[in-house]
């Protein structure tokens, strides 16, 4: 894989199906990418910046990208290159951490990804779990945004009552996740 950043480069039209699949993708994981970026960089202004060059070279270069992998990862690359690169063009600022140390918190990153990756998966499954309604009153609140008193209204139960069953199925996801992440790992 290259992770050229020549501006000169277009990349050549695909078919829709590809294009398709790397806005999906990226929109997938965007919002980790970013964190990780950050997570090497905590500067935000070079994060945005080396944020757009990522998702530029990602773009360009998603012909290279094999289907069925793991896109973070091969994100997480593009995006550690980009930063070394960045890091070669300002080597004459003060405090550079050296590349085996990025090499260390990379990796660190990495476990840590996977890790999510675990739990959110645990996560999905539990809720699948879950009685309609209660998966109902979830995407009310979490996916969709409402507050909890417009959500009251809309079940036709009071503000307080509707705190309580999203506590407990807060409880019993925590508990099932825990349960799920636990078997994993035995």
């Amino acid at each position: 894989m290259t992770d050229s950043a020549n501006p000169g480069r277009s990349r050549q039209p695909a078919d829709g199906g590809q294009d398709a699949e790397f806005v999906r993708l990226f929109g997938q994981y965007q919002h980790q990418i970013y964190i990780y970026l950050m997570s090497l960089l905590h500067d935000e202004s070079s994060a945005d910046d080396l944020f757009q060059e990522t998702m530029l070279v990602l773009w360009r270069e998603f012909d290279q990208y094999q289907p069925g992998t793991n896109f973070m990862a091969w994100s997480c690359t593009v995006a550690l290159n980009r930063v070394r690169a960045w890091r070669k063009k300002r080597q004459n600022e003060r405090l550079q951490f050296s590349d085996e140390f990025l090499e260390v918190l990379s990796g660190e990153l990495d476990n840590r990804q996977d890790d999510l990756q675990q739990r959110q998966k645990a996560l999905f499954d539990c809720i699948a779990k879950l009685p309609e309604h209660h998966r109902q009153l979830i995407a009310y609140r979490y996916s969709a945004g409402h507050a909890i008193e417009e959500i009251a209204q809309r079940t036709q139960k009071s503000v307080d009552a509707v705190y309580r069953v999203l506590s407990r199925i807060r409880q019993t996801l925590r508990d099932c996740a825990s349960q799920h992440t636990a078997l994993e790992e035995a």
